[in-house]
């Protein structure tokens, strides 16, 4: 790996050049430069300069782990530990352990999506961080409770965790790759639940099914109009020399997950990207102009190319949201409410009405009909409440079937404001699972166990053929997988 800090050793004049390697291990950074007590030697005198040992409280950061060419510093272990605390997550056995233990693990599969190529949806990463921080805003009662609890602001937090997120999800990528073929019989799901004591058999938490109806306030052309005119604005400005347009995109583009890298969006194909964008994108072939403004999904662009390799891009983008206004909404939940009036008195049917009316693109071909996606890519219509987002839940709490809810506002999957009515068509209650009535949910926890071995065994198989270094206080921890010590 590059190096590329310089520190002061002790009192001397030496600069020293300090990086991460397979051969140091054991490096610390502290406010005092090399701290290990050993010898330095000056290239410039050939003189040797003994350097002072410190003290552990004086240590900043501490390479604890190397797998790879990868260092595992303790203020990861100690950032992901802070972070399960407040997000309520328990780790099993030590975490000084399990912690660096995990972190490692997520090292060999983000080497491994490398070397396959595997990429994700960058729209799909600020999806989930946007839902996640929606998440915490609701738990916390408002934004400035949240910033106030974190002590970041919306969009730090934001900045945070998107490589984190993104990370997440190319781990679960690449899991997905590596058990995408594995399959379990209906004779191997009746052999595993008979070798079962009673009392373990698993507990089918209470499950629902949802129909939902939505409405997006509508924007007024003035509001578009004003996006549209900010847009020209930076076109023209940095068609004039003004102003560049990475700095306008970290000033002023609402895409969190790239307005702090000035825009930018590394090298993606066109089946990562919201399909209006990839039109306008790959069609752009001088890097000295900018593109017109593009209509997503996600509000409204302009695109400046950067290089085209192959069958992809990279590319700068400012994205701009128009507000959505109180009185919009007020217009939608009206809406709404007229909707669900008709349904009540018959005049349609939820379904019927969902398929005509919901602005909703995902159900409303579907009458309705939420879906779930599970990680393993696998559908159903059935949602334990945990699963579906926190509005609808809410909703439907203490409704009882064939309900229907008074209109309400969201946040949708795409981090837009919305307003929906949900109807709930099932609920059921949590039991003891059977195999004449909980067949798939059966078959889905020994499909799960068959692709957590082949995972598991794939792991230990990756260690053995990678470099791994740690600090000698981590080698009596009872690791989950075997050969990290070498």
């Amino acid at each position: 790996m590059k190096s590329g800090k310089k520190i002061l050793v002790g009192t001397a004049s030496l600069l020293l050049l300090v990086g991460v390697t397979a051969n140091a291990t054991h490096g610390k950074i502290s406010m005092f430069g090399n701290l290990r007590g050993e010898v330095a030697a000056d290239n410039d005198t050939n003189k040797v300069i003994e350097t002072p040992k410190i003290n552990e409280s004086s240590i900043v950061d501490e390479v604890i782990w190397v797998v790879g060419d990868e260092p595992i510093l303790k203020s990861d272990v100690e950032q992901m530990r802070i972070q399960a605390e407040l997000e309520g997550i328990k780790f099993q056995g030590d975490p000084d352990c399990t912690i660096p233990e995990q972190i490692a693990v997520q090292k060999l599969y983000l080497h491994q999506a490398v070397i396959d190529s595997i990429e994700v949806q960058e729209s799909k990463v600020v999806e989930g961080v946007n839902s996640q921080i929606n998440y915490w805003i609701q738990q916390a009662g408002s934004k400035e409770k949240l910033e106030e609890y974190r002590g970041q602001s919306i969009t730090q937090m934001r900045q945070s965790l998107h490589d984190d997120y993104k990370n997440r999800m190319l781990v679960q990528e690449m899991q997905r790759k590596l058990v995408e073929n594995i399959k379990v019989s209906p004779a191997q799901v009746r052999t595993y639940f008979k070798k079962q004591p009673a009392d373990s058999i698993p507990f089918v938490p209470t499950t629902v099914e949802v129909e939902i109806l939505t409405n997006h306030p509508r924007i007024p052309i003035e509001e578009i109009n004003r996006i549209k005119d900010e847009l020209r604005e930076y076109t023209d400005r940095v068609t004039k020399g003004e102003i560049s347009f990475g700095t306008l995109a970290s000033l002023y583009s609402e895409d969190p997950g790239t307005a702090r890298n000035g825009g930018e969006l590394d090298y993606v194909g066109r089946g990562m990207l919201d399909p209006a964008f990839a039109n306008v994108a790959f069609n752009l072939t001088d890097p000295k102009k900018i593109s017109k403004i593009v209509e997503s999904e996600f509000g409204f662009h302009i695109i400046q190319l950067i290089d085209k390799r192959g069958d992809k891009i990279k590319v700068r983008h400012i994205l701009r949201k128009p507000v959505v206004s109180q009185e919009a909404i007020d217009k939608s939940i009206v809406r709404l409410d007229s909707i669900r009036t008709d349904i009540v008195a018959d005049k349609w049917t939820f379904e019927n009405a969902a398929s005509y009316f919901s602005d909703d693109k995902d159900t409303r071909n579907n009458k309705g009909l939420m879906a779930n996606t599970s990680q393993n890519g696998s559908r159903t219509s059935k949602f334990e409440m945990k699963d579906l987002p926190t509005e609808v839940a809410r909703e439907i709490e203490g409704m009882k079937v064939g309900d229907i809810s008074k209109p309400f506002t969201m946040i949708d999957s795409r981090g837009k404001q919305t307003c929906a009515i949900v109807k709930l068509i099932n609920r059921t209650e949590g039991h003891r699972a059977t195999i004449t009535e909980d067949f798939q949910t059966m078959k889905d926890i020994v499909l799960a166990k068959e692709r957590e071995q082949v995972l598991h065994d794939w792991v230990v198989k990756k260690i053995k053929t990678t470099y791994v270094k740690m600090n000698d206080r981590y080698k009596g921890c009872n690791f989950e997988y075997k050969g990290w010590v070498k």
